[in-house]
């Protein structure tokens, strides 16, 4: 069962990615407004496991990130360019870019010294390390390649400024995600 490890955005933030999610589903194309879970809110993705095993971790986790003061001031960073991810079977998945700031990236590799640290048997996927992460928001998963013209008319593809505001460890088997 995957877990993962998530930022969570300001109002702000998380409003205009839900606007896009909305205008996506509005013009009949694949959004992610249609999946109404707790797991679908905006999000950035930290790092991932296929198997669960972060819990061990949650402690020096929590302590990351009260070390940011996510809560207080937030983290600052950018929601950026479009950007496509895939294309099995001539579908994408479709997302904005988050434009790292510097503490960001500090913080990111951070949570991964306590993974390693903390739990070393977690298997974490290659893809969300440091060095190898590509920060993004989710717009829309099976994107059709023949689609994707109106999917980037459909949204607003302004640079927004952003910040980071929580953290969660996200995993599916609780159906809820760890304060």
């Amino acid at each position: 069962m995957v877990q993962s490890i998530e930022l969570l955005f300001d109002d702000d933030t998380e409003a205009a990615l839900r606007s896009a999610w909305s205008a996506l589903a509005d013009a009949g194309l694949p959004s992610l407004a249609s999946h109404t879970s707790e797991s679908n809110r905006p999000h950035v993705t930290v790092a991932v496991a296929e198997e669960q095993g972060f819990e061990a971790a949650e402690t020096a986790l929590r302590a990351v990130f009260e070390g940011w003061s996510l809560a207080s001031g937030g983290l600052a960073a950018a929601v950026g360019s479009p950007v496509l991810f895939g294309g099995h079977k001539h579908r994408f998945v479709l997302a904005r870019q988050i434009v790292p700031s510097r503490p960001l990236l500090t913080m990111h590799s951070a949570v991964h010294r306590a993974l390693q640290q903390h739990a070393p048997d977690a298997v974490v996927d290659p893809q969300t390390a440091p060095d190898s992460w590509t920060p993004h928001a989710t717009l829309a998963r099976r994107m059709p390649d023949d689609r994707l013209g109106e999917a980037l008319a459909a949204v607003d593809l302004e640079p927004l400024p952003c910040r980071f505001r929580a953290a969660r460890l996200w995993t599916p088997s609780r159906r809820r995600s760890p304060r």
